[in-house]
């Protein structure tokens, strides 16, 4: 058995509008990922650990999403991403910390994993490190995108809230002007992150974000904080999505976890994390995967971009409904 399970990030309160314009590239992206790094999975061309690693990848390419190219932009008008990954056999793992120019945050991530010591790597010496290890070098000027930029540019009119602009379509497309306030208006929109089972039975997680719009300077969120944002272990796969401060809080990903090993109950231990994380200020979701070839995609939010592919079956969703 073979199983990936990816997500786009959570939020938003009220009951499901529909779809925006965007959201279309957004689904042929996940469908793109799930069967492309699926296949290979279920064949045994990759491990666990490298199919999440392609399948973050690949999100981190789709400047709709907020990781890699389209990461939402700072405070302080830069860019700075976070990712982690870890392999559930002997808990190996790596993160990067507001690297600044990497194409692939997950893929240094990767090789810290890899490398086995230490296990976080920050700001210059992250970016170093993935640059010397192969990954790709970009600028500042090719991560940003023109909806991040509009993003950007209206919560700083506004005075915003950080991350209250993070999924802000209607900087590029006026027809949505009166859906924004009440749409998009929560933080944690965009993260993205893979869970995988391989046909060993071995079990990996990955996270990569770019934050959220308006950060300050130095903030760092759940996703690469293993246990708060990410967690593998040999029965448990998860990778969380939502306003980072909540989940580390909560130590989300390995709480539910531990919750799961004592109950043996995923919809169960999701649905009870989630609801410890809530009254934190963290709506959001999750993706899990067991050894058992159990999945759940939960979120307390208005919608999450989430999908998975199992056994050549393949379906994403955004709203209440998987297609």
């Amino acid at each position: 058995m073979a199983i990936l399970v990816i997500h786009g990030g959570a939020g938003g309160d009220g009951p499901w509008l529909g779809k925006t314009p965007l959201d279309p590239g957004r689904i042929d992206c996940m469908k793109q990922v799930l069967g492309v790094v699926g296949t290979k999975l279920a064949s045994g061309e990759i491990d666990c650990l490298e199919a999440v690693t392609l399948a973050v990848e690949m999100l981190e390419d789709e400047p709709l999403f907020n990781a890699g190219q389209g990461s939402v932009i700072g405070e302080d008008g830069s860019i700075t991403m976070d990712a982690s990954i870890m392999r559930g056999a002997d808990r190996a793992a790596g993160s990067v910390i507001n690297v600044t120019k990497l194409r692939h945050p997950i893929r240094a991530a990767n090789l810290i994993l890899h490398q086995g010591w230490p296990v976080i790597l920050n700001s210059d010496a992250a970016d170093d490190f993935g640059v010397n290890g192969g990954v790709e070098e970009v600028s500042q000027d090719w991560l940003k995108t023109e909806l991040r930029q509009g993003q950007w540019e209206q919560w700083r009119q506004n005075k915003a809230s950080p991350g209250a602009t993070d999924e802000d379509d209607s900087v590029l497309d006026h027809d949505l002007e009166g859906r924004v306030t009440t749409e998009f208006s929560d933080e944690g929109m965009g993260t993205v992150g893979a869970v995988a089972l391989d046909v060993n039975g071995n079990l990996a997680a990955a996270t990569s974000t770019g934050g959220m719009t308006g950060k300050p300077v130095g903030r760092v969120g759940d996703t690469p904080i293993i246990g708060a944002g990410t967690w593998a272990d040999g029965t448990i796969a998860v990778s969380c999505t939502g306003v980072g401060e909540a989940y580390i809080r909560t130590c989300a990903a390995h709480k539910l976890a531990t919750n799961y090993h004592s109950t043996t109950n995923l919809f169960e231990s999701t649905d009870k994390i989630l609801d410890e994380v809530a009254p934190l200020g963290g709506r959001g979701g999750l993706i899990a995967v067991t050894t058992s070839g159990e999945f759940a995609m939960p979120f307390q939010t208005r919608l999450m971009y989430r999908g998975y592919w199992r056994n050549g079956e393949l379906k994403v969703g955004i709203g209440p409904e998987l297609e």
